[in-house]
């Protein structure tokens, strides 16, 4: 049941992939190739939206009985606020810190011991991420 909804938007991506990287490719005029890609993936989701899925009443059943099944929404969407945000904060300061990191290190082998801490720093920001991200949901 599962693979029957994975399927159209498998195929779909691949398609655009595909016309994307055949339309770049060329170099020639950059807003024709954006054009293209716009207008192929505005068929591909058209195509994808109106294709009926072969879907029986035994398939929607389970469907709909979840659906009714209550769900903390906010919990939800705190706990992925918490893990991307965490996520998006660890990237930006490893960006930073680690090229002066690897700066410093090239100058002064000793200076590296002080230089991982701040690297160090800025991937715990991800993982507490987590952690929150992780504690919310077990709460929900």
């Amino acid at each position: 049941m599962l693979t029957i909804y994975l399927l159209y938007p498998l195929v779909a991506v691949a398609l655009l992939l595909l016309i994307s990287l055949g339309s770049f490719r060329k170099k020639k005029n950059p807003k024709r190739s954006l054009l293209i890609n716009l207008s192929a993936f505005g068929l591909i989701c058209a195509a994808v939206l109106l294709v009926p899925f072969p879907v029986s009443a035994a398939e929607i059943e389970p469907i709909a009985q979840a659906a009714a099944a209550p769900v903390n929404g906010l919990g939800l969407i705190a706990a992925a606020l918490a893990f991307g945000l965490g996520g998006i904060g660890g990237g930006i300061a490893i960006a930073a810190s680690a090229p002066a990191a690897i700066g410093a290190t090239a100058e002064d082998p000793k200076a590296f011991g002080k230089s991982i801490v701040f690297v160090v720093l800025g991937e715990a920001i991800a993982l507490y991420g987590f952690v929150i991200a992780y504690m919310i949901i077990s709460k929900v």
